[in-house]
Parts: C-alpha cells; sequence; structure tokens
C-alpha cells in the first residue's frame, strides 16, 4: 500500500502533492527545492541552493525510513547548464562512493526562481 511521507525538517509542499511515497520498499521524493523550513529560497547563489536541496532530501529520505545512501535513481534540474560543474561537484560530496544512475536536464524555469530541483528514487532501509 502507499504511504505518505511528510516531515517538518524538509520544506512543505508548495501545491497538491507529498514530499514523498512509499510502495514496496521504494521511496519517490518530490522535486527538492532550495527553500528553508520557512518556505523561503535559501540565496540566488547556486551552490547554496544545491547545498540546501540536499539537506531537503535528506530529511525526506530519513523520515521515509532510507537516506543517501539508498538513493538508486536521481534527476537533476538546473535552469542553466553553465551551472551544472559546481552543482556536480557538490552533487558528488554527497555521493562519495555511492553513485545512482542519474539524468540532468536543463529547464526554462523552476518553481519560485529556484536555479536547481533534485528528485530521487530510493530504497527504504
Amino acid at each position: 500500500s502507499l504511504k505518505i511521507v511528510s516531515t517538518e525538517l524538509a520544506p512543505a509542499a508548495i501545491g497538491p502533492y507529498s514530499q514523498a511515497m512509499i510502495i514496496d520498499g521504494r521511496v519517490y521524493t518530490s522535486g527538492q527545492i532550495p527553500l528553508n523550513c520557512k518556505g523561503e529560497i535559501v540565496s540566488d547563489d547556486i551552490g547554496s541552493q544545491t547545498h540546501q536541496v540536499f539537506a531537503n532530501l535528506k530529511a525526506v529520505l530519513e523520515a521515509a525510513d532510507s537516506s543517501l545512501s539508498r538513493v538508486i535513481k536521481t534527476t537533476v534540474f538546473v535552469k542553466d547548464l553553465k551551472d551544472f560543474k559546481l552543482v556536480n561537484e557538490i552533487y558528488e560530496s554527497y555521493f562519495k562512493s555511492h553513485q545512482p544512475a542519474r539524468s540532468t536536464v536543463q529547464v526554462a524555469a523552476l518553481p519560485l526562481g529556484s536555479l536547481v530541483e533534485i528528485e530521487a528514487i530510493a530504497v527504504t532501509n
């Protein structure tokens, strides 16, 4: 059966969706943007935004009885691929020896003017 994941350690959904869903031992996160828990964009700096996205992903995955080390696939959305080098360096710092499958896409715009958004699929512990 489906289980809805919700944690106050990550920003609340800004629309009609859940932070994540669990089914059959798999966690599907919604795309995380660089909002703090007050619902505010952390900065206009791609580095700070990427770290905040990972903080949010980590909190949602932990609320789902999973973790970054259990991620099997990510999708990275960036507003400008010129930022990808830095995003990738930060990404690598969170996925050191464990490197999930990944897709990266440049998009015309992201919610609330974000520069980066990341979603993940993981297995539960």
